[in-house]
């Protein structure tokens, strides 16, 4: 009885041993190759600096595909199970990174989900117009310039941002230097950055204390002056014309609303140009044009919001880009004859 008994038990422990075996066996399968894939460097060479570019969106999968593209991993597939297990896999951020090349797959993981994208500087200069920004923009590859245009006309769009009642972004489309990445390349978000950018100088600047059509009357005022002054120094003085002059009741005759009015562009103006009537001709209408011509900067800005204190009416450039200014018409076509006809 006692031999039977033990003759099961053996049976038993030998069904039981089996699968124990199995298992250890593919344990210590898992164990080599995990230990086999962690110490193995990329093929990159180590050292080298590898620029990867991950799309926003984009699954574990097609990350590990873009890795061994361009081998900063071998093995794709077993990056991926090393991600899940890591519990990186939903970590992994997308942009434009520069990653070194060589590492083990666990180091490389890591620096991967602690990266920051590279930020490439974009500059849209003072006084450039939204179509003008669109353009530069879309020659670099960071939006569409279509789709930045028709935003900037949205009207959803533009009282979302908290520009209720104006027909266009024109003038809200703060001019700086931006560092963008490739995860930045969509219109909404570069906007969306210039806006708030407009609205951090406003506010600093004390703009948000006016009333809402003060307010615009400034931000007009500061595109007419971004357009007209090349000298820093003038900008003030060029507000305090404009001022004066609207106070007055004098037309502005500012040339640069005449070509926006007409074509957006920066061509010599004819004679028609200046007896056209449009919304923006100030040779025509009386006061500030309908709306900016251009998105100022921070000094055009603060030169709206405080213009000099002058008895000037007017002013001619010299073409070394300054300007005469004078208190008569007398003396305005003096200087016009000097600076502008040969002193004819």
């Amino acid at each position: 009885m006692a031999e039977a008994e033990g003759q099961g038990a053996r049976r038993r422990f030998r069904r039981l041993g089996y699968p124990l075996t199995f298992l250890s066996l593919l344990l210590l399968l898992v164990v080599v190759w995990s230990a086999g894939y962690l110490l193995s460097p990329a093929p990159s060479p180590a050292g080298q600096t590898v620029t990867a570019l991950i799309p926003k969106g984009a699954s574990l999968k097609s990350i590990a595909a873009i890795l061994a593209h361009s081998k900063l991993i071998g093995d794709q597939y077993s990056f991926l199970i090393l991600a899940k297990l890591s519990g990186k896999a939903q970590r992994l951020p997308a942009g434009e990174f520069a990653l070194r090349g060589g590492r083990r797959p666990l180091a490389l993981l890591h620096e991967l989900a602690t990266a920051k994208a590279i930020a490439r500087a974009v500059t849209l200069p003072e006084g450039w117009t939204a179509a003008e920004m669109a353009a530069r923009l879309a020659e670099d590859g960071w939006c569409d310039a279509q789709k930045y245009l028709r935003l900037s006309a949205d009207a959803a769009f533009i009282a979302k941002l908290g520009f209720v009642g104006a027909a266009t972004l024109e003038g809200y489309l703060y001019p700086d230097t931006y560092h963008l990445t490739k995860a930045d390349t969509d219109a909404t978000h570069i906007i969306t950055m210039q806006t708030r950018r407009f609205q951090e100088v406003w506010r600093a600047l004390g703009g948000e204390k006016l009333a809402a059509t003060a307010a615009r009357r400034a931000l007009i005022l500061a595109s007419l002056v971004e357009k007209e002054a090349a000298v820093a120094a003038e900008r003030p003085l060029i507000a305090g014309v404009f001022t004066n002059r609207l106070r007055l009741g004098m037309p502005l005759q500012s040339d640069p609303t005449v070509l926006y009015g007409v074509t957006g562009d920066n061509r010599p103006i004819t004679r028609t140009d200046l007896e056209r009537a449009t919304p923006y001709n100030t040779y025509v209408i009386a006061g500030l044009p309908v709306g900016p011509i251009a998105n100022p900067g921070r000094d055009a800005l603060a030169a709206a919001l405080a213009p000099a204190t002058t008895d000037f009416l007017y002013f001619v450039a010299k073409n070394d880009g300054s300007h005469q200014f004078s208190t008569t018409l007398e003396d305005h076509n003096a200087a016009v004859r000097r600076y502008q006809r040969g002193g004819k």
